[in-house]
């Protein structure tokens, strides 16, 4: 099973043409996610909407608080595979335990930077805002960001991330989050 995180507020539905083309790309074929959304309040709100090969199973909405992001815990995994938005995370969730005192962990696989556990990730080197060419899963936020050409993809150092003037993280949730005031802990 599969699930899409789907950002809604003020009535409104965001970026629904990339979930569905994500949907599509999962399953190998297309589901009217339209259909299945329908937001009761004007709240900013996360939904989650279930699904396996052929149907739409679940769809819940849940008001969303934003966290805060500022230290991240360095965890390397050349095993991890999170290519599909599965519903069971227990990888992810297992490496996130990891983080000690941090507020987040980026993913470290094949000496290439990743994702954190819930987001994708930039970083600002060279003046130009550069996302992994090999991050753990194509994120909604990640396909759009390309599209409008914010953002490139090219494989990402640990060193790079080091020297990186900023860093930003995004998903469907966040959109796109430059942070200024963070570290890095190994």
């Amino acid at each position: 099973m599969y699930f899409e995180t789907i950002k809604c507020e003020d009535f409104e539905v965001y970026n629904l043409d990339y979930h569905h083309k994500r949907v599509a790309r999962t399953i190998g074929k297309n589901l009217n996610l339209q259909e299945y959304i329908n937001p009761q309040t004007n709240e900013l709100l996360r939904c989650k909407l279930v699904y396996d090969d052929n149907e739409i199973l679940n769809v819940e909405y849940f008001t969303y608080k934003k966290r805060e992001f500022k230290n991240f815990k360095i965890i390397f995994d050349d095993n991890i595979d999170y290519s599909k938005k599965y519903l069971n995370r227990d990888t992810l969730d297992k490496l996130y335990e990891k983080r000690e005192d941090c507020d987040d962990i980026i993913i470290i696989k094949d000496e290439i930077v990743t994702d954190t556990s819930i987001a994708n990730i930039a970083i600002l080197y060279d003046d130009i805002w550069i996302t992994s060419k090999k991050c753990l899963l194509e994120g909604t936020t990640r396909a759009r960001l390309i599209e409008d050409k914010k953002i490139i993809e090219k494989d990402i150092s640990l060193d790079m991330l080091y020297k990186a003037k900023k860093i930003a993280i995004f998903n469907a949730m966040l959109d796109f989050i430059e942070l200024n005031d963070y570290s890095f802990k190994l």
